[in-house]
């Protein structure tokens, strides 16, 4: 799914990539919405974004945030204007864990999270 070019360059692309179900809901906001996005999908639409110099915040849901995808892992890792988020699948937010923790308990302990 290819989008058109923006307007104006300085936009800031608004995207969620997740289950159909939480699109939906941030389709009513406004977002550019990827109802069941695959890790090609969001490959192809990472490639599209840098090819473009774009600037965007994308919102992955876990399955996606994770999935091995190089450009994925060197934008999360550099600075640039695509930021990236990880948020709760909608079916289970109690038992969502982010990555970040990850990096806390391995440099602080697993008892900093208590």
């Amino acid at each position: 799914m290819t989008m058109p070019a923006r307007k104006n360059k300085a936009d800031t692309r608004l995207i969620m990539m997740g289950e159909a179900a939480l699109c939906a809901g941030f389709s009513l906001i406004g977002f550019e919405t990827w109802p069941d996005a695959s890790p090609d999908q969001l490959d192809a639409l990472l490639r599209e974004l840098v090819e473009r110099e774009e600037t965007a915040l994308v919102f992955l849901e876990p399955a996606l945030a994770r999935c091995d995808c190089a450009l994925l892992q060197q934008l999360q890792h550099r600075g640039s204007g695509i930021v990236i988020t990880e948020i709760p699948p909608l079916n289970a937010p109690r038992d969502y864990r982010p990555q970040v923790e990850e990096l806390v308990v391995s440099v602080l302990g697993k008892n900093a999270l208590e």
